[in-house]
């Protein structure tokens, strides 16, 4: 009889606590891409959903959304989405640093913290090997008598910006720039441009009629390891286009755990490690700490860039 009675009270207090709380996750999970599909972030972020999915054994998805904003629209549906960690953003650096004053409803105040970044972009400085120089100083010095023009994918660009500075840190002046959505050994070859600001797998193909002048990373790029990065030329200029997950600020710590966990065992896998041998991508699971640690040295740099290129 006690035992009857102590039963029934065990029923009426669960039902007085209300529903248990499902572990998460227990739906799908979308990872937003706010470019359009096929380059670096959005191949390794698929890589990410497929190896969330199985871990998990909820279905996981890209969803890209490109805009003509650029990447802050995608990221402020993002930021307005529930801090449940199923709606996770996959963002270039420049949602961090410079999306809080982009005008993007939203986006100002932060609304993310980063899980980890997990790709640096192979970014490279290069030109012709009929070039008469071969370094970034040499570079400076030629340009003197004769100015050199830059091609870009954008102004707006990081790794672009990094090169406007670098010319005024070496004191020289570009001869003229402009933006090309193809930059590749044609581009060079064609004279179309004397330097390109483009990533490493445009060049594969003519790595040998070509030279790096710098990479546009925070390390060496494995197919060419012997090129300096920008930052040893010029320190001031510690700067690269990298991609991380983030997620709002009300994220449970514990589903934050579960994604970066799933995240993290993708960016160790083969496939991940061929797709960097194959591309120069630079890939690498960084922790949310220094992921963070890295944002506010990029938000600082990107000031000072600004700040010498009169932005």
């Amino acid at each position: 009889m006690l035992n009857s009675k102590l039963a029934v009270l065990a029923v009426a207090a669960a039902s007085l606590a209300g529903p248990v709380a499902a572990e998460y996750p227990d739906r799908p999970v979308s990872f937003v891409v706010p470019f359009p599909p096929g380059d670096l972030e959005d191949v390794l972020t698929r890589m990410i959903a497929e190896d969330f999915q199985a871990k998990y054994g909820v279905a996981a998805a890209v969803v890209n959304k490109p805009s003509e904003g650029g990447p802050f629209p995608g990221a402020a549906e993002v930021a307005a989405a529930a801090p449940d960690g199923y709606t996770i953003g996959s963002f270039v650096v420049d949602i961090p640093v410079v999306g809080p004053d982009v005008g993007v409803p939203g986006l100002n105040p932060d609304p993310f913290e980063p899980l980890g970044i997990f790709m640096t972009y192979p970014f490279v400085i290069a030109t012709g090997a009929d070039k008469p120089y071969s370094t970034m100083a040499e570079l400076a010095a030629h340009s003197q008598s004769e100015p050199q023009l830059l091609g870009h994918f954008g102004a707006f660009l990081m790794p672009t910006q990094a090169s406007f500075a670098a010319a005024k840190v070496l004191g020289f002046e570009w001869g003229g720039e402009a933006s090309s959505g193809t930059l590749d050994c044609n581009s060079l070859a064609s004279g179309d441009f004397d330097v390109i600001n483009t990533t490493i797998q445009q060049l594969l193909p003519c790595l040998d009629s070509v030279k790096i002048l710098a990479t546009v990373t925070e390390g060496p790029i494995s197919v060419v390891p012997d090129a300096p990065t920008l930052a040893s030329v010029t320190p001031d200029l510690n700067i690269s286009l990298w991609n991380g997950l983030f997620v709002h600020k009300d994220t449970p710590a514990d589903v934050r755990e579960k994604i970066i966990a799933s995240a993290k065992e993708t960016m160790a896998s083969a496939r991940a490690q061929e797709l960097a041998a194959q591309t120069g991508a630079i890939i690498y699971w960084m922790d949310a700490e220094e992921s963070a640690a890295r944002i506010a040295s990029d938000i600082e740099v990107s000031g000072r860039i600004a700040t010498m290129i009169g932005e």
